[in-house]
């Protein structure tokens, strides 16, 4: 039961709400694309995942084929804001990564743009979807 509780209390901290995940996001819209970047000094697809989660301390790979391993897979009918959504953008397999905002929105680094949210419904996107994953213990983006 101790352990249930536990889980409990640290599923319910790691993300207070949407408005908090975006407001995070939102710091770093427009920081621009650098290959193998982890900082606001520059982020890619998969460094900009980490520099997110690693706010909620929460530990993920450092690759987006490998992020794309990790909890649970979910459905995209059934995303919630914190899920990670990957895509197939270079034609080998998943290449890209971004986070799943709510509203059919995520923000992910461009390669193009820098960190960016973007439709998930954009032709772009919608037809290069792979699968999304869920790394947080519990639904808090209700």
């Amino acid at each position: 039961m101790l352990a249930a509780v536990m889980l409990f209390t640290f599923a319910g901290s790691v993300f207070a709400n949407e408005q908090d995940l975006r407001a995070k996001v939102n710091k770093v819209v427009g920081t621009p694309y650098k290959y193998g970047g982890t900082t606001t000094k520059g982020f890619d697809c998969s460094g900009f995942v980490l520099h997110i989660f690693n706010q909620y301390n929460i530990k993920l790979p450092r690759t987006s084929s490998a992020q794309a391993q990790k909890g649970t897979k979910v459905n995209r009918a059934d995303l919630q804001p914190g899920d990670l959504v990957f895509f197939n953008t270079s034609g080998k397999g998943i290449s890209h990564a971004g986070i799943y905002l709510g509203n059919g929105e995520f923000a992910h680094s461009s390669s193009s743009k820098g960190v960016i949210v973007s439709k998930m419904s954009s032709s772009y996107y919608d037809k290069r979807y792979v699968t999304a994953r869920r790394v947080t213990t519990a639904k808090t983006f209700i």
